[in-house]
């Protein structure tokens, strides 16, 4: 397919997570026969443990150079994109109560707009707080946008 690119590393990472957990198993079952302090499973418990945080390190080392390393976020399309989300009624909840702001978000499902324009055009709020309420960024604080915003 033109354009596609294969996610061979993560796909890696993937496998790795696959025999570390398969080594986990190892080490688990030769812990269990450790009777009478007599550890006759160490060798292999050790050689698992030993192969998984080589493994790990080496995919944890690969995935951030050819995968993690200059990925660069598209603001624009993000910011969009959290504008969009019908998500966004949910901080109003508290200061609106649940079912207004579930109306609000199925009135601008059904428009095509955004929760903030609805609520604009609702007036549910004044501005300055429903701005406070609809910040993004304060969404991800400790407590949210409720309760400190002032309006």
């Amino acid at each position: 397919m033109p354009g596609k690119v294969n996610p061979v590393i993560a796909e890696s990472v993937t496998m790795v997570c696959a025999q570390v957990i398969g080594n986990d198993v190892t080490v688990t079952v030769g812990g269990q026969a450790a009777n009478f302090e007599l550890i006759v499973m160490l060798p292999v418990m050790a050689y698992n443990l030993l192969q998984s945080i080589e493994l790990l390190a080496t995919a944890a080392d690969n995935f951030a150079a050819k995968c993690v390393e200059g990925i660069k976020a598209n603001e624009e399309r993000c910011k969009s994109l959290i504008e969009e989300s019908l998500a966004m009624c949910t901080a109003l909840a508290p200061e609106i109560g649940y079912e207004a702001a579930a109306k609000l978000a199925k009135d601008a499902y059904k428009s095509g707009k955004t929760v903030r324009e609805v609520a604009r055009e609702q007036k549910v709020l004044p501005e300055k707080r429903l701005a406070a309420l609809l910040d993004p960024w304060r969404m991800t604080e400790p407590g949210g946008p409720v309760g400190s915003a002032g309006g």
